[in-house]
């Protein structure tokens, strides 16, 4: 998660207790099922001080820094809240103000408190899956009745649509990446309303999304998630799936996986990859990895990421071909048009391509697409 760590530039001194808040949270996170006295308990001991949570529906639950159960009946002196989608709060109690690490503390307690255990009604939460239900789920091989019974015990419909969503993390700090703890902490921002199901099924995260609006794609949300409040999430990349009947779930999941192929890491924005918007470009996906990397161009783009100052070129590329303007390249980067206009000179130089030229760009484009889909080599 050093993407979410960003924001803690102007708290160097706090930065080791910073990474362990972030570790105390992902530990909970990922041990599995968690109950609200849990998580209250845990976060009041990490900060020293009460805390509470004020579900939507259920009692109020507050403990001591020593792990002592407090009233419910509400806190003596809020020093800092979180609120909760679609209704509850979570909050410190801390004498004399907030202190330096509460609002990241209260972020991820606002998070875990998305996946606790709530109960065997939960149709319309956040919450970590079964991943034997889940596998069941996403299986085209399963009967049609055993499908249907696994979406039953996951608080799911099987009458109506859904969306599969692939998650893909890098590892924070060296450590081993768990992307299922990347899906939480990224929809956890999103606010995604309906059922969202999350679990890890080997190396990726999967989240089944049935929206009460019906079909229509998060992939906009999700983005505005991965750009986040402070920085980005860095290392976490999304493919969308489309919206299929809940029962063909299968179907979804093949093309968020074929989707997550065309996400980033670069700029941002492109971390989410929709398999609909994709539209055509998506069939890149069914051609082998080794004959897209044949491809003259797709090779010219591998060479130039592996220079010194190679990646900014690729992003450079990957903003002004997704805006068709320096200025807007510049724009969605952050960074003065000479600076773009300079990174771009480069690829030019490398491929012997005009961007101006619109046969050339599209061609970039395609090119671009292309490298992403062969992904490394093995």
């Amino acid at each position: 998660m050093k993407g979410l760590l960003l924001r803690l530039s102007a708290l160097d001194a706090e930065a080791g207790t910073a990474l362990r808040v972030i570790a105390h949270y992902e530990g909970l996170l990922s041990a599995g099922p968690l109950e609200p006295q849990a998580l209250v308990r845990s976060t009041a001991g990490l900060a020293e001080c009460p805390a509470g949570w004020e579900p939507a529906e259920g009692p109020v639950v507050r403990f001591g820094p020593e792990g002592d159960p407090l009233p419910g009946a509400g806190p003596l002196a809020v020093s800092g809240e979180a609120a909760l989608e679609p209704a509850g709060r979570v909050w410190l109690e801390r004498p004399g103000g907030a202190g330096p690490l509460d609002e990241l503390i209260l972020e991820w307690m606002a998070i875990a408190a998305q996946v606790t255990d709530t109960g065997p009604d939960r149709t319309g939460q956040l919450h970590a899956a079964d991943p034997a239900l889940a596998e069941l789920v996403l299986s085209e091989r399963e009967e049609v009745a055993d499908r249907a019974r696994a979406l039953r015990l996951l608080g799911l419909v099987p009458e109506r649509p859904l969306r599969v969503l692939a998650v893909a993390a890098v590892a924070p700090s060296g450590g081993p990446p768990d992307p299922g703890v990347a899906a939480v902490t990224l929809l956890g921002r999103t606010g995604l309303t309906g059922a969202v199901r999350v679990v890890r099924l080997g190396e990726l995260g999967a989240v089944l999304v049935q929206r009460p609006d019906g079909d229509g794609s998060p992939a906009g949300e999700l983005r505005t998630a991965v750009l986040g409040r402070g920085g980005t999430l860095a290392g976490i990349r999304v493919g969308v799936g489309g919206s299929v009947p809940a029962l063909e779930a299968d179907r979804s999941w093949r093309e968020a996986r074929a989707a997550l192929r065309f996400a980033g890491p670069y700029p941002p924005g492109t971390a989410v990859a929709d398999h609909d918007e994709l539209g055509v470009v998506s069939l890149l996906a069914d051609i082998p990895a080794e004959r897209l990397r044949a491809r003259p161009e797709v090779g010219a783009l591998a060479e130039l990421a592996d220079r010194d100052g190679g990646a900014q070129c690729l992003e450079a590329l990957a903003a002004f071909c997704g805006t068709g303007s320096l200025r807007q390249a510049a724009a969605v980067l952050h960074l003065h048009h000479s600076s773009v206009a300079a990174r771009l000179h480069r690829v030019e130089s490398a491929l012997g391509w005009h961007l101006q030229n619109p046969h050339d760009r599209f061609r970039a484009q395609l090119a671009l697409h292309a490298y992403r889909a062969a992904g490394p080599p093995a």
